[in-house]
């Protein structure tokens, strides 16, 4: 396989540059027709008053249809077109992020969008099975440069001596791994590795579990493959979208730009403690109370819990109705609770069936006092008097008090506060867990945690929607609503104004918010499903996914994954992640424990096993702690050598803050461009981080670090998916001893470089 290249040091192509940049040119002249067509239709549906219900619904649709289209074609600008094939029958494919088409001549193809069927030679193409190919040629770009070409000539008699044949493209592949990083994952689209192919472009349905090791890319094929079920099924996703679960904050700003660089801006992107509409849980609690919580035997802890809320007192109640007092027995309550539970609905729910019961029988009550027959005969009150009296007991504000206290309604926050508060209500609904379990339960109000939101997803299963949840819901919604108008009016802002005929002035120039502001749009939109799928989906805790994507998925717990089934009924699911980096210690010990209770046998491994990120030289040292984890288990193998070997730096404790700070400010220094990540035990983050920042003003630490400061500082759980240059891990022994699964983390650590690796061992 011969190659041509036009990158630092090699053979330049200026012939072939030229005729490169005019076709390139030319489909960038085609893009901007493209958004500016779109951009002159969304002006038009902005405009467009409606007439019937009908009218104003396709209105709104078409709003929503032309502003993703302004934003799709905005988003594609940086490598429009990245790649071109050249086949045997001397035709010529072009390569890139979306499909452009001549118009003008039977709509031929004059860029492929790479998630085509036509496009997938470019990935899998090889001398010894060419499909077709005679030449892969990939462009390198900058903005709409043309600045360089990487020839393939697909031909085993000319291959070159000691190249990676199993890799296709391979200098654009190393050209793009040996680059600094910029603090925000890049989309692999111009680099896609057969193994990866194979996984992005698997069927649609069932669950396909893909285990990989570090620097494997399982993000960006996790990413990727959401751009092309997309594309491939989008009469089947568009209306029930596509979730994507990361493992936390910072991971998501990190992969935020990928999925808009594929054109897709659908995907609604989620953290684990984003899952329950209305909480974003970001409280911090002890490793230790998140593995309780995460057990699946809180199912039967959160059951007895609501139970424990359906009160039978020990001695009647006295409630006083127009200054006469009416006593509710016991056994009365018992057999009102028990008749509500067999009906089987949610406690919500059930609540009317007790206060049926209850209210009936208090009014015989009512009714047989005023009356009863002085002669000892029937009762004098007829049925519709009766009746009369449960309806006046239903509105005397004593009676409903008793309701409350006997059967309250509960939300699912209500519900898991009040038992977290006391330690009775958690003794009672508890009983299997142990004294140390119970008490790591125990706290008082103040936020939530990552770990209580399957919590009070399975709470809410149990309790039911009552009307107030509802209503909540529906506000939620209608902000939803007036982020969406104002996104568009954002969109649209961002591109140049045109020319408007209009009716009284003849003409002028106009900006979208000459024609309509966010409130007259939002009146447009009062209706629900006038929404975008990913809008709608976030405000809805009963959205059914079409399909859901779930990176770093060995940290999930069992009551996690129970609540990510309930959003994804159909089971099509894509899971991303590596046993060996498990480090929640209710996270995933086996793809099988996690699984099988939801899908038994029926989900399909695919592993990736050629690491792109880490280099051999530090690969060898994280299969040390690998083999430690599980004799097992083996490490990927790294397609490149860094030529810079790990450095291990032993030092005192009490010049630890002082040495970071020193060797720090070196690999900072010796970084001509791209990021330095510290990676540092959780419990000393706060104090060797003022330390650096102290002495590295540009030092980004906290709870959600700004990714793109030159040196980020992160513990081991900020640092997983991502990835920099060069990283100093700082006590490792101190890593391992924070946690039982210590050395997983350890693993983590030691496998985010994609060039250089320190330690500092105390």
């Amino acid at each position: 396989m011969s190659r041509h290249s036009g990158g630092p040091g090699e053979p330049q192509l200026p012939d072939e540059i030229g005729p490169e940049q005019e076709y390139v040119s030319m489909l960038y002249d085609r893009l901007d027709r493209m958004r500016e067509q779109a951009a002159e239709r969304l002006t038009e549906a902005l405009r467009s008053t409606g007439g019937t219900q009908q009218d104003r619904s396709q209105r709104d649709s078409s709003v929503r249809m032309y502003a993703d289209q302004v934003e799709r074609f905005s988003a594609v600008e940086n490598g429009l077109a990245f790649g071109r094939l050249d086949t045997d029958d001397a035709a010529r494919h072009y390569i890139g992020r979306i499909g452009i088409f001549d118009t003008s001549d039977d709509y031929d193809p004059l860029l492929m969008d790479w998630r085509a069927p036509a496009a997938r030679p470019f990935y899998l193409a090889t001398a010894a099975n060419p499909q077709g190919v005679r030449r892969r040629r990939h462009l390198r770009t900058r903005q709409r440069k043309v600045t360089g070409i990487d020839d393939e000539v697909l031909d085993l008699a000319t291959a070159t001596p000691g190249g990676h044949e199993e890799l296709t493209g391979e200098a654009s592949l190393l050209a793009a791994l040996n680059a600094g990083r910029t603090g925000r994952m890049r989309d692999i689209v111009e680099t896609i590795q057969a193994e990866q192919d194979r996984v992005i472009r698997a069927d649609l349905p069932g669950v396909l579990v893909v285990q990989g090791g570090p620097g494997t890319g399982k993000t960006a094929v996790a990413l990727h493959r959401a751009a092309y079920l997309l594309y491939t099924h989008r009469r089947e996703l568009a209306t029930r979208g596509v979730l994507l679960v990361g493992p936390n904050a910072t991971f998501l700003r990190y992969i935020s730009q990928v999925l808009p660089a594929l054109a897709e801006t659908g995907v609604l992107l989620r953290t684990p403690g984003d899952l329950f509409p209305g909480v974003s849980a970001r409280r911090a609690e002890s490793a230790r109370a998140a593995a309780v919580k995460g057990r699946s035997v809180m199912t039967e802890v959160l059951a007895a819990a609501v139970r424990d809320r359906q009160w039978v007192p020990d001695e009647p109640l006295e409630i006083e109705v127009e200054r006469e007092v009416i006593r509710l027995d016991p056994e009365t309550c018992r057999q009102a609770r028990d008749r509500a539970r067999r009906s089987g609905r949610p406690h919500n729910l059930a609540r009317p069936l007790f206060d049926l019961e209850i209210v009936h029988a208090l009014a015989a009550q009512v009714a047989e006092r005023i009356g009863a027959d002085p002669l000892g005969g029937e009762n004098l009150l007829a049925e519709a008097d009766v009746a009369e009296i449960r309806r006046e007991l239903r509105e005397e504000p004593e009676v409903q008090a008793a309701l409350d206290r006997l059967w309250p309604v509960l939300t699912p926050q209500r519900l898991l506060a009040d038992l977290y508060a006391d330690t009775d209500r958690i003794a009672a609904a508890a009983p299997q867990l142990t004294a140390d379990e119970r008490a790591l339960l125990h706290r008082q109000p103040g936020g939530w945690t990552p770990a209580d939101v399957p919590l009070l997803d399975e709470a809410a299963e149990l309790l039911g929607e009552d009307e107030r949840a509802a209503a909540a819901r529906v506000e939620r919604l209608r902000v939803l609503q007036r982020e969406y108008a104002e996104g568009v009016l954002e969109i649209w802002q961002g591109s140049r104004s045109i020319d408007v005929e209009d009716e009284d002035d003849g003409g002028e120039i106009l900006g979208v918010t000459d024609l309509i502001d966010a409130d007259r749009l939002l009146d447009r939109q009062a209706e629900e499903d006038r929404l975008t799928t990913a809008q709608r989906a976030a405000a809805d805790r009963k959205w059914a996914f079409g399909h859901v994507i779930v990176d770093e998925a060995q940290e999930l717990s069992p009551m996690a994954w129970r609540l990510l089934m309930r959003r994804c009924p159909s089971r099509s699911m894509t899971i991303v992640g590596d046993v060996a980096q498990t480090g929640a210690l209710a996270g995933t010990p086996s793809w099988g424990d996690a699984l099988e209770p939801y899908v038994a046998q029926r989900w399909r491994l695919e592993e990736l096993t050629v690491s792109y990120r880490t280099p051999a030289e530090i690969m060898a040292k994280a299969a040390e702690v690998l083999a430690d984890i599980d004799p097992d288990l083996s490490p990927p193998r790294s397609v490149r050598q860094s030529g810079h070997p790990p450095v291990d730096r032993r030092v005192s404790a009490d010049r630890l803050a002082a040495e970071l700070v020193a060797t720090a400010t070196r690999a900072a220094a010796d970084l001509d461009e791209g990021r330095l990540g510290i990676i540092l035990p959780a419990g000393r983050l706060t104090e060797l981080g003022a330390a650096l920042v102290a002495e590295l003003p540009e030092a980004a630490v906290g709870d959600r670090p700004e990714l793109e400061s030159r040196v980020v500082v992160l513990t081991v759980a900020q640092a997983k998916g991502l990835e920099f240059d060069s990283v100093l891990v700082v006590d490792p022994d101190g890593i391992v001893a924070e946690s039982p699964r210590g050395r997983s983390d350890l693993y983590v650590a030691l496998t985010r470089a994609t060039q250089r690796l320190t330690t500092l061992q105390v």
